[in-house]
């Protein structure tokens, strides 16, 4: 099978952009039960830019997070990635687009407990068609830069939450993906563990380029971004 994505074209009229979500309402339940979640949202990501998405819990922060992450889809609206709407893919190209193109850390880790630390981060190496070789010598060189490099073969239960953090961290960078969009990555983590992972993140994002979306209660992480929005009543207000 054909495991290639066709590389999306840079929007002519955004040199920057990355990212251009437009129209975007999203609703849960029917009838009398229908909750409207996002309404009419616009939103748009320039590359290499870090952005802290705030807001209440329950408010639809983490809806909007996978919609961008096409994770999930809106009932309406278009979202662009590099000036193609990627919502008219099929599900199969989706998926191999989420592979290549955007990485993600949870607030729960997600890693597959029994591998190990390594074996975790090669994980999309390997499905993305690269070498054992090469894909150990990568997810390696990775799990060192992210200060792991003596936790290699320890698997999941073995590891602190803030070593599984910063596991999950490298295996959503491991394909260099140019979006990386957190959930609460901070939120299971104590104070300590949380200010390494925020700084981490912002180091990564300087050394990779990668664009940085950041769902968060923490006004600690939220000040590390350069740019912050707040979701109010279905749309995103920027906040200073």
């Amino acid at each position: 099978m054909d495991k290639t994505v066709e590389t999306a074209p840079e929007a002519a009229s955004q040199p920057d952009g990355l990212v251009r979500a437009a129209g975007l309402f999203k609703s849960f339940g029917s009838g009398n039960d229908r909750i409207e979640i996002l309404k009419n949202l616009d939103f748009h990501l320039n590359a290499g830019e870090t952005v802290a998405i705030l807001g209440p819990s329950g408010i639809g922060k983490s809806t909007l997070l996978h919609i961008l992450g096409t994770l999930d889809r809106p009932d309406h609206g278009t979202l662009l990635f590099r000036g193609r709407e990627v919502l008219t893919y099929n599900s199969e190209k989706l998926a191999r687009f989420r592979n290549e193109f955007i990485g993600f850390v949870f607030q729960f880790h997600h890693l597959l407990p029994e591998f190990s630390a390594l074996e975790n981060v090669m994980m999309p190496l390997l499905i993305n068609g690269l070498q054992k070789e090469k894909a150990t010598a990568g997810a390696a060189a990775l799990l060192d830069r992210v200060g792991l490099n003596r936790r290699l073969h320890h698997r999941v239960n073995e590891l602190s939450g803030g070593e599984q953090q910063r596991v999950a961290l490298a295996r959503a960078l491991v394909l260099k993906p140019p979006l990386l969009l957190a959930d609460e990555p901070t939120g299971n983590l104590d104070k300590r563990n949380s200010e390494q992972v925020h700084e981490l993140l912002c180091q990564l994002n300087r050394e990779f380029g990668m664009t940085l979306v950041v769902v968060t209660h923490s006004a600690e992480l939220a000040a590390y971004m350069s740019r912050r929005v707040t979701l109010v009543d279905g749309q995103l207000v920027e906040t200073n």
